[in-house]
């Protein structure tokens, strides 16, 4: 049996178990936790399609996150209430920034191509700041959250828990899938090869463009419900050192592997959380620890989980 898909049913499994466990034992404070791990894991999945499986590395991501997220704040500003009709609002918004900015940087390549995101994605961040109207640089307090035709189920006191946990799902599978396609082999023989790739009649822009602008469409969506979960909203979120924390996600996980970002999220998420709790200058240890990390599992955290015949499945 395919050991990566073992180990990743058994981590969607402990995280369906836990509303349930984590309250028996004085722990449902870590809920919150979870939370903030699976919607760091939605991102970086996200972020993995086009860096682990199309070798564009983009240090602008996380725009897409805050401009999902603002999409969503706006919109429940102005009186839209229900999830549905500001998840095709928050699409609409990311995808067409995605297709215009994703259009104009695939243009360029390699180091180039990651300049040009990471000025995209300040731009994008200094005019979320700019929204004076939607608290500017201080960012947005939510008085009143989406709804699912008037119901609670996608609040914190409903089954946001779930609803993310099932995005989640959604994003590990689907990106599988895609990686597995006709389409995703297309992208790692363009990223590998992009001359035979041309050669052989293949669209590569059409493709990577298509790749780039579904990898901003699921940020987005994290982004949307990064908003439902803290009910405050901030340009922070879009800034490059986000980005960053992705790339570190996904490349410590293992890039381009089925389980790598979400292994690469969740260990970022708890090993701060533990380090933090014992050591106030919690980042010098933290750093030496990716370092070493990098060093001696070279395939990331899913080297470390899963046989070498089984990588990249």
């Amino acid at each position: 049996m395919d050991r990566s898909l073992v180990i990743g049913a058994l981590i969607f499994a402990c995280l369906l178990a836990m509303p349930v466990l984590l309250p028996l034992v004085g722990a449902e404070y870590l809920t919150g936790l979870l939370i903030k791990a699976m919607l760091l894991a939605i991102a970086a999945i996200s972020l993995d399609l086009i860096i682990g499986h199309g070798g564009m590395v983009s240090l602008g991501h996380a725009a897409f996150i805050g401009v999902g997220a603002y999409a969503a704040a706006i919109g429940l500003e102005s009186g839209i209430e229900n999830i549905l009709v500001l998840l095709l609002l928050t699409l609409v918004v990311t995808g067409g920034i995605a297709l215009i900015t994703g259009a104009l940087a695939l243009r360029t390549t390699g180091v180039y191509f990651l300049m040009i995101t990471l000025a995209f994605g300040q731009m994008i961040y200094f005019t979320l700041t700019s929204l004076a109207a939607y608290g500017g640089d201080d960012g947005l307090t939510l008085w009143s959250l989406a709804t699912f035709f008037g119901s609670d189920i996608v609040q914190n006191r409903g089954g946001l828990y779930f609803v993310i946990l099932a995005v989640l799902f959604l994003s590990w599978f689907g990106v599988y899938r895609i990686s597995q396609s006709r389409f995703g082999r297309v992208l790692r023989a363009a990223r590998d090869n992009p001359q035979r790739a041309e050669v052989m009649g293949y669209p590569i822009a059409r493709y990577q463009l298509i790749a780039y602008v579904i990898a901003a469409l699921i940020a987005g969506i994290s982004g949307l419900l990064l908003v439902q979960h803290a009910e405050f909203v901030s340009p922070s979120i879009a800034a490059w050192q986000r980005s960053g924390d992705l790339i570190v996600a996904v490349v410590l996980g293992g890039l381009g592997t089925r389980n790598g970002a979400l292994l690469g999220a969740f260990f970022i998420v708890i090993v701060e959380e533990l380090l933090s709790s014992v050591i106030h200058e919690w980042r010098l240890i933290y750093g030496p620890l990716l370092v070493l990390l990098v060093l001696y599992a070279k395939g990331g955290l899913n080297d470390l989980l899963t046989p070498a015949a089984q990588k990249g499945r």
